[in-house]
């Protein structure tokens, strides 16, 4: 058939952008030369384009910026966990959803280094009196955290 044969509201899955894209210029009376139009079957706009009306798509701009760990559980999911990447985008939820997980993964990050630091019994004090050695200690504190949120949160 390769959209051949195809009628307003007879298209077959496959057919139905290639259909779209071939009838919404005309009307019955012909050629419709409005900028832009509204399909209230599938509630879209459409803006013409030479010849043909192409949907108005936009994305959302009230989106908020994820974070590293949410971009390395976006990486993550991409990689290994594909159908729940594809649904969380096609709903329109994955940024939503990266943004929690970056927001979870800093708050629990935090806790386990003052929990870890207290443990330790890192203080202002050793801070003032080694400075070396309270970097190095920190650092290793928040290297430890780090793999327990990337364990917990992240590969997940």
């Amino acid at each position: 058939s390769g959209g051949q044969g195809c009628q307003a509201g007879q298209c077959t899955a496959s057919e139905d952008y290639q259909c779209a894209q071939r009838l919404l210029p005309f009307r019955e009376g012909g050629l419709n030369m409005e900028k832009y139009i509204f399909d209230e079957k599938n509630g879209l706009w459409y803006e013409r384009n030479g010849d043909y009306y192409l949907p108005c798509l936009t994305v959302s701009e009230d989106e908020q910026s994820v974070g590293i760990w949410g971009q390395r559980h976006l990486r993550y999911i991409s990689r290994h966990q594909k159908v729940r990447h594809t649904t969380l985008h096609l709903t329109g939820k994955l940024n939503s959803y990266l943004v929690e997980v970056d927001a979870h993964a800093v708050q629990m990050l935090d806790t386990l280094v003052a929990q870890m630091a207290v443990k330790e019994g890192i203080t202002e004090q050793l801070k003032a009196a080694d400075q070396m050695t309270w970097v190095q200690r920190m650092n290793n504190i928040r290297n430890a955290a780090e793999e327990i949120v990337k364990a917990e949160v992240i590969f997940v």
